[in-house]
């Protein structure tokens, strides 16, 4: 029941609501599961080409925020009680087997690298964000007993404006982006949408 956009559709989107040109691709990367933009983030921000906190549009049926397992508390609980540097080692999270694909923009928000999140879904999409994380506007607010205790520590944490697009056709982009990248996620998606990556590759200037 997943059938792949044409590509006409996926060009219309990507220029018309994204403002994206096939005659000027921007820089980013073609990777195999979601969490290879948290990644590449950080490769781009250690070689001086991004600054954090930066603005993410994050165009997708999945929130990425962490409704499965392992779920947001150990970010919540474990991840707020660390310094924010500390935080930054996501390596650590990985040999924990806590940081994948199905969170990694939870992680991104713990590490403080993101000031504004838009999710753009498909309307066909199963409402997935964990409530937990947001405060009475809507916005995101990692907050949590943990988070209390150690503010004086680490600060306070800061609340993200989020936008959700439960319609993609309700998405226009504010402004020109720096950067771009796609995951192919075949844990995720049929193969048959493979095909599209080419498209999609077509406005990406590999870096």
């Amino acid at each position: 029941g997943h059938e792949p956009w044409e590509a006409s559709a996926v060009r219309a989107f990507l220029e018309n609501q994204c403002g994206l040109s096939r005659t000027a691709p921007k820089p980013g990367r073609i990777f195999e599961t979601h969490d290879g933009a948290l990644r590449f983030w950080e490769e781009q921000i250690a070689a001086g080409r991004l600054t954090a906190p930066f603005d993410v549009t994050h165009v997708d049926a999945h929130s990425d925020l962490g409704i499965g397992y392992p779920g947001p508390n150990f970010v919540l609980f474990n991840v707020l009680s660390m310094p924010v540097q500390k935080r930054l080692d996501y390596t650590a999270f990985y040999a924990q087997k806590k940081l994948d694909e199905a969170n990694y923009l939870l992680f991104a928000l713990a590490m403080r690298r993101i000031s504004s999140l838009d999710n753009v879904r498909n309307p066909r999409s199963r409402a997935d964000i964990p409530q937990v994380l947001l405060d009475a506007d809507g916005n995101i607010h990692l907050n949590s007993l943990t988070a209390q205790m150690f503010a004086a520590k680490n600060g306070a944490e800061p609340t993200v404006p989020f936008r959700v697009y439960d319609d993609y056709r309700d998405f226009r982009a504010e402004g020109a982006y720096d950067f771009v990248t796609l995951a192919i996620s075949p844990r995720y998606a049929p193969k048959e949408a493979d095909g599209l990556v080419e498209v999609v590759g077509e406005y990406i200037r590999g870096i």
